[in-house]
């Protein structure tokens, strides 16, 4: 279908004309009045029935194209959805393609009432290198985006993405991407594979004129479960999302990732054998934070494992988590094209009781930087039944800083090199901040060392005033061990100064 106008918005249609894609008993009711009791109405009727994939009806020429190729569809931005209406937020939508080849039904919401967005060729600008589609095709979207005022008053910035399964990612307030976030997490590093639920329909409620907030409704299906989602977006110096998630469960879940961060770790002064590279570091996250729900604060730096390693810290009712890049300057990463040191930290602030679980920690070995290997969660210790209705609350700050950081001193830098003999290897741990900017440098501050192999010697604790911190050095000797779990904090007494560094070597 062709539009009207070049400069119209793009085409609306009344929701039950659409509902093509998936079963009919879930997808055919009368979807023209919306709330967010619509989108559970639909995902409690789909779990009800098999999963079917969605149809798929792009050209195959579409469907295996190159990155480059996809790339050379743009979405025309004279075609912004609300344009003519001068809202402060525009959605954009993709086309499929590529990696993108799930059609993804997307409709605008106002007045209580949801209009489907017709897929039309006219919305895009096809370049030399792909074939443009005929124009009486019916299919829909890959995803869309956000543009807001999010940089400077006098231009709308790109500032969220969903597209591709149940993905999604952000930015703060003069940041690039990095990390993603997912809707869900299936049977991650299972034997038998992962499962990737899609998010298959999309509504966005459209803002007011003076809005601050948008709000996106997003239906998941996938072969294990269906749920219904609930995105309130904040653009600004942090983006906040309010994220509501009931899941639907076709079969028990067994093995489910809640909040998953998605993120990649190359190399860094902590792992870098092997590497031949003009750059310092390359990551989008260089740690995982944890607050726990004792209070205790957790910094595990990443690490490009030779195997795959699964770390589990397990919690009762946990506080907050998150993927950070902590490491902020551009001498970190050298990197003139891709500013690693402007993407983003990703935290997870719970809502609620979140029970007995523990947050997971997934490092899969990778030998390039666009692969993301790094996968973190949330999993109950109890599975999620099957035939019942699950609810989690969370918040996400995509952010410079997480909005809570320890009263403590943080680790500022994990580095980790050859030892003086076989079998060794020497860790340098920079700590600063917290108590320790007060304490003068005759504080007779102790490091307190856990291992679960292996024997530390060399163990000294000095003040670091080139950071105007403390720095603790020591040699493991692994003993022949192929995996060491380490642990450290700093005491003065009995007074806690630290939050504790906890790290993986692996052989």
């Amino acid at each position: 279908m062709k539009s009207v106008s070049a400069m119209s918005a793009v085409i609306l249609l009344p929701a039950a004309r659409i509902a093509r894609n998936g079963p009919t008993t879930a997808l055919a009711s009368d979807t023209q009045a919306f709330s967010s009791a619509t989108v559970h109405e639909l995902a409690r009727s789909l779990a009800a029935e098999k999963f079917v994939s969605p149809k798929m009806t792009l050209p195959q020429e579409l469907q295996q194209l190159t990155y480059d190729q996809y790339r050379d569809i743009r979405f025309k931005p004279e075609r912004a959805l609300w344009l003519p209406k001068a809202l402060p937020f525009q959605v954009e939508l993709f086309h499929q393609g590529f990696i993108f080849n799930n059609p993804v039904k997307i409709y605008s919401v106002a007045d209580g009432k949801s209009q489907h967005i017709a897929y039309s060729t006219d919305l895009f600008a096809f370049g030399p290198h792909v074939p443009a589609p005929p124009d009486d095709i019916e299919t829909d979207f890959s995803g869309f985006r956000l543009r807001a005022r999010i940089n400077r008053p006098d231009h709308f910035d790109e500032f969220v993405v969903f597209q591709g399964a149940s993905y999604f990612r952000s930015v703060a307030k003069g940041q690039i991407y990095g990390l993603s976030a997912r809707g869900l997490a299936l049977n991650t590093a299972a034997q038998d594979g992962e499962e990737f639920p899609l998010f298959r329909t999309f509504w966005i409620e459209r803002p007011g004129p003076e809005a601050s907030v948008i709000v996106v409704h997003a239906l998941l299906d996938s072969a294990s479960t269906t749920g219904a989602y609930r995105f309130t977006i904040r653009p600004g110096d942090a983006t906040v999302m309010d994220v509501e998630m009931t899941l639907y469960p076709r079969v028990g879940l067994q093995q489910a990732g809640l909040a998953p961060l998605t993120s990649m770790f190359r190399f860094g002064p902590n792992d870098n054998v092997g590497i031949d590279d003009f750059r310092p570091a390359v990551h989008d996250s260089d740690g995982l934070a944890i607050w726990n729900g004792k209070g205790e604060w957790l910094w595990r730096p990443l690490i490009n494992p030779e195997t795959l390693q699964v770390s589990a810290f397990v919690d009762d009712n946990p506080r907050g988590f998150g993927l950070l890049q902590r490491h902020r300057e551009f001498r970190d990463y050298q990197d003139l094209e891709a500013h690693y040191e402007r993407r983003p930290s990703l935290w997870v602030e719970t809502i609620g009781n979140w029970g007995n679980g523990d947050v997971q920690l997934v490092e899969i070995p990778s030998k390039f930087e666009f692969h993301d290997n790094i996968v973190a969660f949330w999993r109950p210790s109890q599975p999620i039944p099957a035939q019942g209705e699950y609810r989690l609350t969370y918040r996400l700050h995509w952010c410079w800083t997480p909005p809570i950081v320890p009263g403590l001193a943080t680790v500022s830098e994990t580095r980790v090199g050859a030892g003086p003999g076989k079998g060794t290897r020497r860790f340098m741990i920079d700590f600063i901040g917290g108590p320790l900017a007060d304490l003068n440098q005759e504080a007779p501050i102790e490091p307190i060392i856990a291992l679960s192999a292996g024997i530390v010697k060399a163990l000294v604790v000095r003040p670091n005033t080139m950071i105007g911190g403390w720095r603790v050095s020591f040699i493991l000797e692994t003993g022949g061990a192929k995996l060491c779990d380490l642990r450290c904090t700093l005491k003065l007494g009995d007074e806690l100064l630290s939050e504790v560094w906890s790290y993986r070597w692996t052989l």
